[in-house]
This record gives structure tokens, sequence and C-alpha cells, in this order.
């Protein structure tokens, strides 16, 4: 037989001529994530992370879900109905953050911090206006991976679980309102909307984002005169384009807000500031002109409030008087609704730990999705937001350096 030559050989190995083993494409391993979710312990937080159809859609593609006694009482989800969604029921808080996945509402309290472990991922809210640089050294000490709620972006750039929070916010606020106008007591005995052959409600919003626009939805569903105020043109216009309709809307001119007020039965404050405190729109002097027996609902009071004579109350006594004016200033206005806030969570929540479960593990979700990328303020216990690291003078790294040492 006639052997090849060298020549031949070389030519051969180089063009692929030689028998080659067929290269077929590697899939993602796939993994089994153990997810633990602890008992709300904040102040009149009664929202859950997951609703028991969420557990048992994880549980049913082979994911363990822990979950402590009575975590979801609040938000009116028995621990029946988390059992024969196929979770485990734990009755030790220490025990449930032993998972590798800690999911959670409210940011970590100083003892449930000490539970955390190194290498878990925390998915909770941070809540910036109340925090403290020595939360976030606490968080880095421990040597975890967080991602905020609030900072999480979807395909279309926006903030998914801030809209919905907010949408439920807008809602809930004309609802309250609705409740105190016809109050005896804090309001003046006044149905909410308008009827045949009697004035309208009189409803002023400032801000024409998200709460604003729900806001505006409800009261004009039930028949109420809206004014909404906004500083930003675009906001208004597309606003009007959402609602397919003309309504007064103006630039914030303490003038013109004024007139408004004075005949106003509710306002409701949905001025949102990206970072920190909002700015205070309506002094009380403003207030002092207001009628008698009207309604404000201060939603920005997550942030400090929009109107001077606003202040913190919580869920539990969350009204108060002045100048013959209701104001009703809770913070966390979706917990009030904790069964349909704790939807909006698990509607989210429940399509991000599958995709975890897909990708192969938490990192490379990272790496994959730049939107759940965005709600990283932690890796491996490296500070990677910026604003938190200017703000709270602590070293941070840019994530996206951070993940090309994981290629």
């Amino acid at each position: 037989m006639q052997r090849k030559s060298p020549e031949y050989m070389f030519f051969s190995s180089q063009g692929k001529l030689l028998h080659q083993e067929e290269t077929l494409e590697v899939k993602k391993r796939k993994n089994r994530l153990f997810i633990g979710i602890p008992k709300e312990i904040a102040l009149q937080e009664k929202r859950v992370a997951l609703a028991p159809e969420a557990v048992n859609l994880l549980t049913q593609n082979g994911h363990r879900v822990v979950i402590e006694k009575g975590a979801g009482m609040n938000a009116h989800f028995s621990d029946s109905e988390y059992s024969e969604a196929g979770a485990e029921i734990i009755y030790e808080t220490e025990e449930v953050f032993k998972a590798d996945i800690i999911l959670k509402v409210a940011p970590l309290t100083p003892e449930e911090i000490h539970f955390m472990q190194p290498g878990q991922t925390l998915l909770s809210t941070i809540t910036l206006p109340v925090q403290t640089g020595s939360y976030f050294k606490s968080l880095m000490a421990k040597k975890i991976n967080a991602i905020a709620f609030e900072l999480i972006k979807d395909k279309t750039k926006t903030f998914p679980l801030v809209r919905s929070m907010s949408e439920i916010a807008g809602n809930t606020a004309i609802l309250i309102a609705a409740e105190y106008l016809c109050n005896n007591k804090y309001g003046k005995g006044r149905m909410f909307g308008g009827f045949s052959g009697i004035t309208p409600t009189e409803v002023v919003i400032l801000g024409a984002g998200t709460v604003g626009e729900f806001a505006v939805r409800a009261a004009m569903g039930l028949g109420a005169m809206v004014k909404v105020f906004d500083n930003s043109i675009y906001k208004l216009r597309r606003l009007q384009n959402s609602l397919n309709t003309r309504i007064f809307t103006s630039i914030i001119q303490p003038k013109v807000l004024l007139k408004a007020l004075k005949t106003a039965d509710v306002v409701i404050g949905a001025i949102h500031s990206p970072w920190g405190r909002a700015p205070v729109v309506i002094n009380e002097e403003m207030v002092a002109q207001m009628k008698y027996g009207s309604v404000i609902i201060d939603v920005s009071i997550d942030q400090g409030g929009c109107v001077e004579t606003s202040k913190v109350t919580n869920h539990a006594d969350p009204v108060f008087k002045k100048h013959d004016v209701t104001h009703y200033c809770v913070p966390n206005i979706a917990s009030k609704v904790p069964h349909t806030a704790s939807y909006a969570f698990s509607n989210f929540f429940a399509p991000v730990l599958l995709s975890i479960g897909e990708y192969g593990g938490m990192i490379n979700l990272l790496k994959s999705d730049p939107g759940i990328r965005h709600g990283a303020y932690l890796f491996n216990g490296t500070l990677t937001n910026q604003y938190i690291g200017e703000y709270y003078q602590l070293p941070y790294q840019d994530i996206e350096l951070l993940m090309a040492a994981f290629q």
C-alpha cells in the first residue's frame, strides 16, 4: 500500500481533510436552586416575595424552596398553601438563611445580616433614603451577591418592579382618598366622583409619572375632575397620549397650583426624585388655604414628602389633620394591599429564578442579562453601584470589569 507523504499529511491536517470528531453545541448545565423566603419583620411590611403559585412553578422545575412559618400570613397566604405548592415550612429563621438564594421584600435587618453566609445571593429592596453606610459595609463583609428590586431593568430600559408598585400605589391612593373624603371625622361626608346635578370631586395630582398616571385613571373612572401638575412637558404630553384624552395639565407654577389647591377636594403627591429627597412643592401656607375636609395623600413620603406639612405615619395610625386638612403619609402604600402586591413580585421573580437555574447559576445570568446586572450592587462582597459608593464614600468597582474576569 502506498504511504502518504508528510507533505500530504500536513496539508490534510491544515485543510481539515482528516477525520474530525463531530462538535455539538454544549448546553448550559441547569442548576437546582435552593431558595429561602424568610418572614418579613420590618415595621408593617405585609408583602411576601413569592405567592404559592410561583413556588409551585419553581418546585415543579426541580428547585427547592424553603419558607419560614407564617411568612405569607400578612398577605393572606397560608402555610398549607405553600406546603401544597411544594415548599418546605421552616420554623427557625436561621435555617431559612442557609439557602443559596435569599428572597425577601424589605432590606435586611442587622440580625438577618448576621445570618447571611459568604457566596449567597440576596434579592431584596435596599430603600436608599433610609440606609446608612454601615448597612452596606456589613453586607460587603459577608462577601455576598446582592441585587436590588428597585434597580432591576427590563428590555425596555424601565424598572418593572418599581412600575408595578407605582401602578398599585396610584390606584390605591385614590381609593384611600375616597375612603377619607366620605369619613365624618376626617372628611366631610362627601362621596368621591361625579353625579348628575352635583359638582364633581376635584383632584389635583402632582407628578405625571406612573403613580400619577394610574391615579388619574382611577380618579377619572370614578367621575372626578382631574388636574395634573409636573415640571416635565414630555411627561405631561405622554400622559395625555396614554389616556387618549385631553385633561387639565400645567407646569408647576405657584400661582396656578395655589388656585387649583383652593378648590381641590383631594391632592395626590406623586413627585419622584431619582435619588435623594423629593422636592417640596406645596408649602404650609398653601395647605392653610385649602378647603376644610379636603384630603392629601402624599405618596412621595417615601422620599420625604412633597408637601411641607407631611410627616411619616403608619398603617396602624395613618392620618392626621393640619389646618383642617387630612394628611395620609404612609410610606410603602402598596403594602396596604399585600395580596395584590405579592402577586406583582411573584410575576417578576418566578421567571428570573427559573432563568438563574437555566443559565447554570447567578453569575451566568448576570453576564447574560444586562437588566439584572443593573440591579446588582454587590458582587462577591465588592460594591458595584457608583452612586452608593460615592454617596457613602465606599470603594466600588465597575461590574462590567468584574464580569469580564469570569469569562
